[in-house]
């Protein structure tokens, strides 16, 4: 019996869903397999060597699956750790920054782009990287919001309290001259409302998700790995942390009910 191969999503949390929904929404006869490590999120204060070995030990778990394709959907992971898992494994793997980046500078008009990420992300300069190497001539604004994804992990991202502190958070990026302002974090766009009320109308919110599955649906038919017939793919998530929140946050997100394995997670550090 043929057995579909599945793509391989993982996260510091739930903002990978918002990758996972656009795949969803682009290649819906795909199965996923979601990883999401709440248990040791947010990613963005942590060291890059720690959340190399986090994004390590989650890929180590999703191989026994046989994926066709490893999906790093958290930008502070594939800052930190792109490079070093596309090494470890012998399938394609994909980051969330450079198809940001693509997508940022397609919509630019004005050649100014805002980014806002964690501080992992910001402080490795990745987004900066990305950009100039497809454009040098574009300006790069960039700030680290470490007050946003604990909010969406902990599913208060539609509450005034999440506004105020978007509010808050984006002062200083607002007084700059930009057109695009990338959602440098794939839990962003669970804050995307309040965002687009801080920033207004004439910045465009740039998230990642929609130009990653278009790069996943490009690598996968370029390899003749794209999914077919009819049948419709059971996809299947595990969290390292908080199962119910997860599971609401992903009922809410998605629109639809999961199949969600709980994993008793070993909290390590490197020695």
């Amino acid at each position: 019996m043929f057995v579909q191969q599945a793509i391989a999503i993982l996260d510091s949390g739930v903002g990978g869903l918002t990758v996972a929904k656009e795949v969803m929404r682009q290649l819906p006869r795909e199965k996923i397999i979601y990883f999401g490590d709440t248990a040791r999120s947010p990613y963005g204060p942590r060291s890059p060597e720690e959340v190399t070995l986090f994004t390590e030990q989650i890929v180590d778990y999703l191989i026994q699956f046989n994926p066709k394709m490893i999906v790093i959907a958290c930008n502070t992971a594939t800052a930190a750790a792109l490079e070093h898992i596309k090494k470890k494994v012998s399938i394609p793997v994909i980051g969330v920054i450079h198809p940001g980046a693509r997508a940022a500078i397609s919509a630019t008009k004005t050649g100014r782009i805002g980014v806002i990420g964690t501080v992992g992300t910001i402080n490795s300069g990745a987004y900066i990287t990305a950009l100039k190497e497809l454009n040098p001539a574009i300006d790069v604004e960039s700030e680290a919001c470490p007050d946003f994804a604990p909010l969406v992990e902990k599913g208060q991202f539609e509450t005034p309290e999440a506004h105020l502190v978007v509010e808050h958070s984006l002062q200083e990026m607002k007084q700059h001259p930009i057109d695009c302002l990338i959602l440098g974090c794939t839990h962003y766009p669970f804050l995307k409302r309040s965002i687009q009320a801080v920033m207004g109308p004439k910045v465009k919110l740039i998230s990642s998700a929609d130009e990653t599955a278009r790069e996943i649906s490009t690598v996968l038919y370029q390899k003749g790995q794209l999914a077919r017939g009819n049948e419709i793919p059971i996809h299947q998530f595990f969290c390292s942390g908080d199962s119910e929140m997860f599971n609401k946050i992903a009922h809410q997100w998605l629109g639809e009910q999961i199949e969600l394995t709980p994993i008793v997670w070993q909290v390590s550090t490197p020695s």
